[in-house]
């Protein structure tokens, strides 16, 4: 028997469905954990039924998964966005701004929080997360390796310097958690300051 196609208006629906969950359990992770926030309360906060929830993902860290595949996705059209402007690093840091706002954003940031702290007593979501953030990491590298070179560095050390820059990011949405008195217009002054000398900074052994 031949599977039956599925109508077009029915695709868009079901990415309705999908954020929707997505977003009602991003809020339940938040206020209650990953395993104190059970199918039936995302199910509650979306306003569907179990069944619904389990029509669309298989289990909570199929949820997660989602959600960690959604940051990716925007992370990707950022970087798509940032490397056909005419000035690289300009635009990069333009988004300092933005990037920062997210990782102090205090609900942002303890969904991270709890899916990383997840991640590191839970296999499967340790390879959610570890997959995720090595093609995040590699998009980065890229595009610091391409700022190195517009000004004429080697651009071996990118991806140690995308590590830096990415720990830069995480560090503050701790910081923003132990210390919400955080000044995050001075953070994103000093994180545009470090870019620009890791993007100028020369390889070792390369010379003055």
């Amino acid at each position: 028997m031949c599977a039956t196609a599925t109508p077009p208006a029915a695709v868009p629906r079901a990415e309705t469905r999908r954020a929707q969950i997505l977003a009602a359990a991003a809020t339940c992770f938040r206020r209650h954990g990953f395993h104190g926030a059970s199918v039936a309360a995302i199910a509650t906060a979306s306003g569907m039924s179990v069944g619904h929830i389990y029509h669309y993902f298989e289990n909570k860290e199929a949820i997660i998964a989602g959600i960690v595949a959604g940051d990716l996705e925007r992370f990707r059209d950022l970087s798509a966005q940032l490397r056909s402007a005419p000035d690289v690093l300009d635009a990069l840091l333009g988004a300092v701004a933005d990037g920062v706002e997210r990782a102090v954003d205090p609900d942002a940031a303890a969904l991270k929080v709890e899916i990383a702290a997840e991640a590191s007593r839970n296999d499967r979501v340790a390879r959610i997360v570890r997959t995720a953030d090595s093609q995040a990491m590699a998009g980065l590298a890229d595009l610091l390796a391409a700022i190195r070179r517009d000004n004429g560095r080697d651009d071996a050390v990118a991806a140690d310097l995308a590590e830096i820059v990415a720990a830069l990011i995480d560090g503050l949405m701790l910081r923003r958690i132990r210390n919400p008195e955080l000044d995050a217009e001075a953070a994103v002054r000093m994180v545009r300051r470090v870019i620009r000398c890791l993007v100028d900074e020369r390889a070792p052994g390369s010379g003055p």
